[in-house]
């Protein structure tokens, strides 16, 4: 056995040379795992091997770049200086995969002659999460292999495809046994050698680029087919150019030129940058100071439910999909039968449930009227109406019915867990688990730390959520917690801004034009303008109390703030203009043109402020769990990375001079955060704050 380096090592297997990386915990493609491949080749190379096989320790194949090392000066041989060794050997290479082969890992492994895998691989590109592209040849060598149709698929979705499927699609040219992929690739090493195999370079294999040439409609409609999905962000677009590159260059190395400076565009880019910043940011708020990872965690083999409505049946399916018995309770029989024949169908409607996925996971549900039915359950989540006296109430009555240890949480999204925790005998087993309605779709769950809560109660929800497939943020008790406190924020000036002359769809567009799926008024009409609006106590006070009592109650009634037709497509709607109109005529205000640039900063800045204030008062641990809300619970664009992250590219500076600006004119609903003042004193931004 020869050392390479301290991650790769080259041995013998008779014939074979043999070149393994062992560089936990995914064999990222750093600086000593680049050395290690690119000296194992050029040692490989020149022994008298007949043929060489790369395969890794550990869990994973190469499963992707090494993303610490992105911005920095790169150490060592490159990646490409790497690809050019092993492409360029003169016994056939065999790439042996296991785990996943990502991105870099993909790209490293395309460049073997040959690809096995064990069934349990998975393969793809995924750096259009990242705000990038494939930036070693990828978007070239990929459409060689598969054609131009599935490599656009694949780099602009960044999917993973499965060992089966990338074999049908020529990705990797054998299956091996489970457990057994080094004697497989070696198998197929000695059988490459016994036939004499051409050494097939990826790179000079042209029939299917040649296919597609002359066809520029497959890049038109691929385009057209998933222009809502792509829009605005700057990737997908730069991984669709790269692919052209490859079936429009004269040269495989014309391509890569193209793909070069389309890759050197996105990193550069403050999209790439957001992306980037996102994903570590995702991972941060798993963190906890005062939480240790190995704190305690209680075990949740049966979950309770109190309320059968919306919020209660999406919150019993994320259980139900982890496999984990649901109780819900409910005070009237037909309220219960309508909430467990919604969950059925939300099953029976699901493209990817099976129907025996969907009894099963049925079988795990049962539904009560008897509260006492919650004794057992280890985990009990109150989703019941948002009023302080009910939720009180019900706490009082769990205090009584619930085990010892059990964890009763409430999913208030606005409501003072303290406060609900005072009227049980134990505070410390009371959580906040603020679930994002469809609350089994929504990724987000703002875990709510009240003042007493226990940590292993807060170590077990964090947890739990992952569990569920939730992105968990940990808030501490205020109004409206991190996501609804700031959302207030941007509610109240686009209600003010209507007030001084702006349209809702002009606020809508704008906001829709920044990144966001929707803007405030036709979020209103597609949830329905008479959520908590009761008819008789109203007295035309508000323009939505007007359009409530015109029976103008959104989407569903075919007219809100906006007018729709048979398809719910939005038009704006003379009759809210004339309402508005009526009502600024009545304020004694004078309407006057409102800018763009006006309506995103008095939406935007407001909840930057807000954010600060929030982490001020540290009722969030660190800016970027305030960016992983917004981009999680309420469609911030994610390559804007979030409210904070926007805030340091604009500058903080900016933001505080703005705010000023709009409190001598406004008042002091824009009074700056210390925070925020503080940040700019000091000449520093959001990212400096250390949780």
């Amino acid at each position: 056995m020869t050392e390479i380096n301290s991650v790769t090592t080259l041995t013998r297997d008779g014939d074979i040379a043999v070149i393994t990386l062992n560089s936990p915990p995914v064999n990222a493609l750093s600086a000593k795992v680049r050395e290690g491949l690119f000296e194992g080749f050029k040692a490989a190379g020149a022994s008298d091997a007949k043929a060489i096989v790369l395969i890794c320790e550990g869990r994973t194949f190469i499963a992707g770049a090494d993303i610490s090392e992105f911005g920095g000066a790169m150490a060592g041989p490159s990646l490409f200086d790497v690809q050019d060794m092993m492409e360029g050997s003169p016994k056939p290479v065999i790439a042996a995969i296991h785990g996943t082969a990502l991105g870099g890992g993909l790209e490293v492994a395309l460049c073997a002659h040959y690809r096995v895998a064990v069934p349990s691989a998975r393969v793809g590109l995924p750096e259009v999460a990242l705000g990038l592209l494939p930036g070693a040849g990828g978007t070239q060598r990929l459409p060689r292999i598969v054609g131009v149709e599935a490599a656009l698929d694949m780099v602009t979705s960044g999917r993973h495809v499965p060992a089966k499927q990338a074999l049908a699609m020529g990705l990797v040219d054998e299956l091996v046994e489970e457990g057994k992929l080094k004697e497989g690739a070696l198998a197929f090493a000695r059988k490459a050698v016994a036939e004499g195999k051409p050494l097939v370079k990826v790179r000079d294999n042209n029939a299917k680029l040649e296919a597609a040439k002359g066809h520029p409609e497959i890049f038109a409609d691929f385009r057209k087919a998933n222009a809502r999905k792509f829009r605005g962000f700057m990737a997908p677009e730069n991984n669709i150019k790269a692919v052209e590159a490859a079936v429009n260059s004269a040269t495989f190395d014309e391509g890569l030129k193209a793909e070069r400076q389309l890759f050197g565009e996105l990193m550069m880019g403050a999209q790439s940058a957001a992306q980037r910043y996102y994903f570590f940011a995702e991972r941060q708020a798993n963190k906890i100071p005062d939480v240790p990872d190995d704190t305690p965690i209680r075990p949740i083999k049966k979950v309770g439910i109190l309320g059968a409505g919306t919020m209660g049946g999406g919150i019993a399916m994320n259980f139900l999909n982890a496999g984990i018995p649901v109780t819900i309770v409910e005070v009237q029989e037909a309220a219960l039968e309508r909430g467990l024949g919604v969950i059925r169908k939300n099953y029976e409607r699901s493209r990817s449930a099976k129907p025996e996925e969907t009894e099963a996971r049925m079988a795990l549900l049962s539904g009560s009227l008897d509260f006492d039915k919650l004794a057992d359950c280890d985990l009990i989540v109150e989703a019941v109406f948002e009023r302080m006296d009910i939720k009180k109430d019900i706490f009082a009555r769990l205090d009584k019915v619930a085990k010892p240890g059990a964890i009763l949480a409430s999913n208030t999204s606005y409501l003072d867990i303290d406060e609900i925790a005072s009227v049980t005998g134990r505070p410390q087993d009371v959580i906040g688990l603020h679930f994002f309605s469809p609350a089994n779709v929504m990724k987000l769950l703002e875990v709510i730390r009240g003042e007493k809560t226990a940590k292993d109660v807060i170590a077990t929800s964090m947890k739990l959520a992952k569990q569920i497939g939730k992105i968990a943020v940990l808030a501490g008790v205020c109004p409206g917690f991190i996501g609804n406190r700031m959302l207030s924020q941007r509610q109240r000036e686009a209600q003010k801004l209507v007030m001084e002359g702006a349209m809702p769809w002009d606020i809508d567009r704008v906001l829709y034009d920044f990144g966001f799926p929707m803007g405030p008024f036709a979020m209103s009409d597609l949830a329905g303008l008479d959520i908590g609006w009761v008819k008789e106590n109203s007295k035309g006070e508000t323009i939505r109390d007007v359009l409530c009592e015109m029976d103008r109650r959104g989407q569903k009634a075919g007219a809100g703030y906006y007018d729709y037709d048979e398809n719910r497509n939005a038009k704006p709607s003379p009759v809210t203009e004339k309402i508005i109109t009526d009502f600024i005529v009545k304020s004694g205000v004078n309407p006057r043109k409102i800018s763009d640039e006006e309506i995103l900063e008095r939406c935007v800045y407001p909840m930057i402020n807000e954010g600060a204030k929030i982490l001020e008062e540290g009722k969030a641990i660190r800016p970027s769990d305030v960016d992983v809300v917004w981009v999680n619970g309420y469609g911030w664009p994610v390559y804007r990375g979030g409210p904070m992250h926007y805030a340091d590219q604009v500058g903080p500076d900016k933001v505080l001079a703005k705010m000023q600006e709009f409190q001598a004119k406004m008042g002091d609903a824009f009074k700056p955060s210390v925070l925020l003042e503080k940040l700019v004193a000091d000449g520093k931004k959001f990212s400096d704050i250390k949780a």
